[in-house]
């Protein structure tokens, strides 16, 4: 094979052996597409935004705020790590690299891969849900054996989409995000245009600047959960760096996107909180009847029932774009971990023309069906139980990424100021704010009033979460026998920017090694 160099700059890594997939076939409009419906913000902001409320009351626009800081923080480090090391991969080959095989698999792949699968089967029932909602199906939505077969079916066609090709995949999701930046457009532009009228409802308060000062709120317990609340449902425009080696300009585009993919979810979700809290007030956000689902039950009032069916039918297609996020980005991080031989090399099968992960595709799709379908069979409300218990693995594979790139850029930090502060000093600070959530999400849900459900005195979402934890550090530690080459770092050599010349073995098993430094012609 002939190869040139790649040019990302002193603080460049090697490049990622070729893993079949089409170059080129995205630029930034549609990577940040992909990252914005990977959060599904209409849905997002719908379940969360009451809870919120109930947390920090007319704060709320100062909560998201602040649970956006360690966010960006933690977003330079994924920019800075993708520009060194563009690998589809992600924090699987990042962390590897930084830290070693088995923080890489625990960390970067176990942990997400989990926390995925629980939102994959959240995703797909939410989706069901809404959609039959929208269409006056409701009836539909009491039998669980009706919403579990479609919940199926939805994950069978994000797969089927997935596989047809990543450009398909991006103008579906385009489309959707489409939807829901109308959606959560139209429902601010009728809530002010209610309360510039007078005909909000008299539970409504008056915008203040007051409401983005985090300082003006007493009570800093409520503030630090209303943060965390907001830091999680920030959680999924990581999603966008799984398609980095199908990018223009891969090194730099995911990195740009990312940050420019926040910032969109900052302006929507303090945009709609202050119309929410203006329109309807905080008495009745947090009332039962708007608490689990607030966009639905003051979208109509604040738009009329037209475009209020738009906003359910928005906050259904949310849920079913995030789906088809994961379908698209799961198997791009498995057929990165099998080029590494962290996985079985039967996952590093692309489809010849479409070029995409046709094997981890479809396995993603029959893993996604067996585990919502375990979930529902548990428990009608086990899923919901597993859902918050996402919470402790964003934040602990966030920080740990964090720390992966103040540990692979130190070399670089001593240059000037300004690398010590964005590559060194705001990633620590995110990973330091992660920790800190992690702590504290722990202990709240120990309590065993946590949700309600407890088991020997002791929360049952603390239970999924730290259990969840301990199986993989028991199932990481089992594979390392099945996969020596990744374990013994010969697939990944572990180092920093000083030490970044080696090469691979090739992962179709050929005798001749891959240059890991070059870029195949």
């Amino acid at each position: 094979m002939s190869h040139t160099p790649l040019d990302t700059g002193a603080a460049a890594a090697p490049l990622a052996p070729g893993k079949g997939l089409r170059p080129n076939a995205l630029g930034l409009g549609r990577i940040v597409a992909l990252g914005l419906a990977a959060v599904a913000p209409a849905y997002s902001l719908a379940v969360t935004l009451g809870y919120v409320v109930g947390a920090v009351g007319v704060h709320t626009p100062a909560a998201f705020i602040l649970g956006f800081v360690p966010i960006l923080f933690t977003a330079f480090a994924f920019r800075d790590l993708n520009r060194a090391m563009p690998d589809c991969g992600g924090v699987f080959v990042w962390i590897s690299r930084a830290l070693g095989p088995v923080s890489g698999w625990f960390f970067g792949g176990w942990v997400p891969q989990v926390a995925t699968f629980i939102a994959t089967a959240a995703l797909a029932q939410v989706a069901t849900v809404y959609l039959l909602t929208a269409v006056g199906l409701e009836a539909v939505t009491e039998s669980p054996v009706a919403v579990l077969s479609i919940a199926v079916g939805l994950i069978a066609l994000s797969a089927a989409v997935a596989v047809r090709g990543i450009e398909l995949a991006a103008w579906v999701q385009y489309a959707l995000i489409a939807l829901q930046i109308v959606a959560i457009g139209g429902f601010c532009i009728g809530a002010f245009g209610a309360m510039a009228a007078g005909t909000a409802p008299s539970t409504g308060e008056s915008p203040s600047l007051d409401w983005f000062n985090p300082f003006a709120l007493g009570d800093p317990a409520g503030l630090v959960a209303g943060v965390i609340l907001c830091l999680f449902i920030y959680w999924g425009w990581d999603a966008l760096i799984s398609v980095n080696e199908e990018t223009t300009d891969r090194s730099k585009t995911p990195g740009r996107a990312v940050v420019i993919s926040t910032v969109i979810l900052l302006v929507l979700y303090c945009g709609a909180s202050v119309a929410a809290v203006g329109y309807g007030g905080v008495d009745l956000i947090t009332s039962d009847a708007a608490i689990d689902d607030v966009l639905s039950v003051l979208g109509p009032q604040a738009t009329g029932e037209v475009f209020g069916r738009v906003i359910t039918i928005a906050i259904g297609f949310s849920a079913l774009a995030a789906l088809f996020t994961v379908a698209v980005s799961t198997p791009r991080t498995w057929l990165s971990m099998a080029t590494y031989r962290a996985l079985p090399a039967a996952i590093t099968t692309v489809h010849p023309t479409r070029r995409t992960p046709i094997v981890a595709t479809w396995w993603w799709a029959g893993l996604s069906a067996a585990t919502i379908v375990l979930l529902t069979v548990i428990s009608a409300d086990f899923i919901g139980l597993a859902i918050l218990a996402i919470g402790l693995m964003v934040a602990a594979y966030y920080a740990v990424t964090a720390i992966a790139a103040v540990v692979y850029f130190a070399p670089e930090l001593r240059r000037s100021p300004g690398q010590l502060l964005v590559a060194g000093i705001l990633p620590l600070l995110g990973a330091l704010f992660m920790i800190v959530a992690f702590v504290v999400s722990a202990l709240d849900m120990a309590k065993p009033d946590y949700v309600g459900v407890s088991i020997l005195g002791v929360g049952t979402v603390f239970w999924i979460g730290v259990g969840a934890l301990l199986l993989g550090v028991v199932v990481t530690f089992s594979l390392r026998p099945a996969f020596p080459e990744f374990f013994g770092r010969r697939t990944i050599p572990v180092g920093n920017v000083m030490n970044d010349n080696f090469v691979i073995a090739d992962p179709a098993g050929e005798s001749d090694p891959i240059d890991f430094n070059r870029e195949e012609r």
